[in-house]
C-alpha cells in the first residue's frame, strides 16, 4: 500500500492573502455559472465603520443584489481587522459584476463574468483524472502497451484517440504551482483556489472549515438536474483529487471532516482506499480522532459496502444497488505494478483489490441505473505519487492502467449511443521528460555510474520490454534496455537507475536537522549507484510538480468546446455546459 504522499505544499503556508486594500471574495475576474452557490466575502484590512462601508454590485447595494444582508464582524479572528460575509448567494443573470468596496478611505473593485448554459446535451459526463500525468507519462504507457517499431507506434492509446485536445493551464490563486487541492478544485468548480484549498477561497482565519464556499458540480449536478454522483481513485477517498469533488476546506489533510462532507453530500458511487478515517477511533488501524463509526453510517444510510474486488463485482450487479460505498485498503490502494506483477507495496496485507477498470465497471453499473443520468470522477492518483517518490515505472504502470479504464467507458458509452461527455486531464504537470533508455542487464556490475550507460540520440535505440499483455502490461520492467525518464526536480538521493522490485520507491528519510531530508542509505550500495544532490530545499523530500500546460482530451456531447488553450477553471464550464445545468434548468 503506498504511504499518504502529502504534497509538500501541505508544509507550507496554508494560504497567502493578495496585498490590497480589500480582499474580495470571489476574486477579480472569476467566472460565475448562473444560479451557482457561493460565499461572498470582504475583508478589510483594519478596523472599519459599518456605516462608512459601501459594497455595490453593479452600482446596486450589495444586500439588494443578493437579496439578503450580510454579517459584518467589527474584529475578525480577535484582530483590529474587519469583515462581511454572505453565505449561499448566487446571480440569477448573465453579464458583466462590478463588485466595489469602499471604507470611506480606501476602496476596491472587482469585476465577475456570469454565464449561463444552453440545453442540456449530454446525459452523463465522466471526467478522468491523471493525478500528476505529464507528457512523458503518456509517451512512455503507449511504448510499453502498445509497441513502437522504426519509430512508429502500433496503437493509439485510448486517452489521446478522441477528436478533441487542449492544453489546459494549472496555475492557482496564490502560486504559479499547483498542489492536487487547488487544481482538482478549479476543475470542480470553476473558481480558483490557493494551494491545499478544496472548494474554497482561503481567507485570512485560522479555522480551515471556515473558509467562503464555492458550490462544486457534485451539488449542482444533483441540486439542479437530480443527477446521480460517483467519485472513483484509487487513493484514499479523503484524498485532494477525489474530496475536491465535494468538500470545502482549505487544509486538504483534514480528513475527518471531509468524511462527515462525503456523508453530508451522499454521492452515490464512493470508491477509493482510506478505510482508516472512516472507523471510531478505539478500532484498531483507525485514524479518526473521535468514536463516529461512518462505515456503520453509510450501511445505515442504505449503502452497500465492499471491501474487496470479490465484494465489489457481487454489490454491483446487483439490481438494488444504487449507493455503494467501497474501501479497499486503510489508506492509498497499490497500483498496476505491484497488483499483478511484484506484489509489493501493501499487496500483502490487501491482496484482494479491485484495478481502476473494475472500480469503472462497478460505478457504470450502479450509476446507470439512475434514470437521470450522472456525474463521474475518475482518477488514476498514484501516477502522482510514484512520481514524486521518481518511482517512474509504477507510474507508467498506472497510467496504462487509466488508459484502459477510459477504453472501458469509451466502448460503454459508444454502446449507448455516445450521449456521455468524457474528459481526460492531468490535475498539474510533473517536470519529467523521457531522456532515451538506459542500457543495463540489471546484473552484478562493477561499480561504474550507470549514467554512462544511458543512451541518447541514436544510442538510445527502442526499449525492449516484453510485449504487452491483453491489458497492455509487459511481464517485466526490469529489461535490459529501458526508458530513462529522469526529473528536473530532485531532491538529494541515491539514483540507481534501476526499478525499484521489491516496494514503491522511497529516495529520502528524515535529515539529521529537523524539517529536512537527506538521502535514503537503502540504496547506496547498488551496483552502479549514483549520488545525487538535489536542486531543492533541504525541507523538502520527494519531486514536486510542475507549471506547465497540461494535456486535456474530450468526447462526446459538448466536446467541441475543448480546442486551443484553455484555463483549469474552464474544464468545469465545458462539463456544466454539457449538462445544461444553468439557471434556465
Amino acid at each position: 500500500m503506498i504511504k499518504r504522499v502529502a504534497g509538500v505544499a501541505v508544509t507550507l503556508a496554508l494560504s497567502a492573502a493578495p496585498a490590497f486594500a480589500q480582499t474580495i471574495y470571489a476574486i477579480d475576474r472569476a467566472d460565475i455559472l448562473v444560479g451557482a452557490k457561493f460565499d461572498f466575502k470582504v475583508e478589510l484590512p483594519g478596523v472599519v465603520d459599518q456605516a462608512r462601508l459601501k459594497v455595490t454590485l453593479n452600482g446596486a447595494d450589495y444586500a439588494t443584489a443578493f437579496g439578503q444582508s450580510g454579517t459584518f464582524t467589527e474584529r475578525e479572528a480577535g484582530k483590529d481587522q474587519s469583515a462581511l460575509l454572505l453565505r449561499d448567494v448566487s446571480l440569477a443573470r448573465p453579464g458583466q459584476v462590478a463588485v466595489e468596496v469602499s471604507d470611506g478611505t480606501q476602496s476596491r473593485k472587482v469585476t465577475w463574468t456570469v454565464y449561463d448554459t444552453g440545453a442540456r446535451k449530454a446525459r452523463n459526463v465522466i471526467l478522468f483524472i491523471g493525478d500528476g500525468m505529464s507528457p512523458s507519462h503518456r509517451v512512455a504507457a503507449r511504448i510499453l502497451s502498445k509497441g513502437i517499431a522504426e519509430g512508429k507506434s502500433r496503437g493509439k492509446l485510448a486517452i489521446d484517440d478522441m477528436p478533441h485536445m487542449a492544453l489546459v493551464a494549472t496555475a492557482g490563486s496564490d502560486s504559479i504551482i499547483t498542489d492536487s487541492a487547488n487544481a482538482a478544485s478549479a476543475y470542480a468548480t470553476g473558481h480558483k483556489a490557493a494551494v491545499n484549498a478544496l472548494g474554497v477561497y482561503a481567507d485570512r482565519t485560522p479555522d480551515p472549515l471556515d473558509d467562503p464556499r464555492v458550490e462544486t458540480i457534485a451539488s449542482l449536478a444533483k441540486r439542479r438536474a437530480g443527477l446521480a454522483v460517483g467519485i472513483v481513485t484509487n487513493t484514499e477517498v479523503e484524498d485532494a483529487t477525489p474530496a475536491a469533488m465535494v468538500a470545502h476546506t482549505r487544509r486538504r489533510a483534514a480528513y475527518d471532516a471531509i468524511v462527515a462532507q462525503y456523508f453530508d453530500a451522499k454521492p452515490d458511487v464512493l470508491m477509493g482506499g482510506g478505510s482508516a478515517n472512516f472507523l471510531p477511533q478505539s478500532t484498531s488501524g483507525s485514524k479518526r480522532k473521535d468514536d463516529i463509526d461512518y462505515l456503520a453510517r453509510f450501511r445505515d444510510a442504505g449503502y452497500a459496502v465492499a471491501t474487496t474486488a470479490g465484494e465489489l463485482a457481487t454489490l454491483a450487479a446487483k439490481a438494488d444497488t444504487c449507493q455503494l460505498l467501497g474501501l479497499f485498503a486503510a489508506g492509498n490502494m497499490d497500483g498496476a505494478l505491484d497488483r499483478k506483477f511484484l506484489k509489493g507495496g501493501g499487496v500483502r496485507k490487501f491482496p484482494e483489490q479491485p484495478d481502476l477498470t473494475e472500480q469503472v465497471q462497478a460505478a457504470l453499473a450502479v450509476l446507470s441505473k439512475h434514470e437521470s443520468g450522472f456525474f463521474l470522477m475518475v482518477e488514476s492518483g498514484l501516477i502522482d505519487k510514484y512520481a514524486l517518490l521518481l518511482d517512474m515505472e509504477r507510474a507508467v504502470y498506472d497510467a496504462i492502467m487509466l488508459d484502459n479504464a477510459v477504453r472501458l467507458a469509451k466502448d460503454w458509452a459508444k454502446a449507448r449511443n455516445d450521449d456521455t461527455l468524457i474528459l481526460v486531464v492531468a490535475d498539474h504537470n510533473h517536470p519529467n521528460s523521457l531522456v532515451g533508455t538506459i542500457n543495463d542487464d540489471m546484473a552484478a556490475t562493477p561499480n561504474v555510474p550507470l549514467r554512462e550507460r544511458v543512451g541518447v540520440y541514436e544510442k538510445a535505440g527502442f526499449p525492449n520490454y516484453p510485449a504487452p499483455d491483453a491489458e497492455g502490461y509487459p511481464s517485466r520492467v526490469d529489461v535490459s534496455r529501458r526508458l530513462a525518464i529522469f526529473s528536473a526536480s530532485l531532491p538529494d538521493h541515491y539514483e540507481t537507475f534501476r526499478p525499484k522490485l521489491d516496494d514503491p520507491n522511497e529516495p529520502t528519510v528524515k535529515g539529521d536537522q529537523p524539517d529536512t531530508f537527506k538521502a535514503n542509505d537503502k540504496y547506496k550500495d547498488v551496483p552502479g549507484v549514483v549520488l545525487r544532490f538535489g536542486n531543492l530545499p533541504a525541507m523538502i523530500g520527494a519531486s514536486v510538480h510542475s507549471g506547465e500546460d497540461v494535456i486535456l482530451t474530450a468526447t462526446g456531447p459538448g466536446s467541441e468546446r475543448v480546442h486551443g488553450s484553455m484555463d483549469n477553471t474552464e474544464v468545469f464550464r465545458v462539463m456544466v455546459e454539457a449538462l445544461g445545468l444553468g439557471a434556465g434548468k
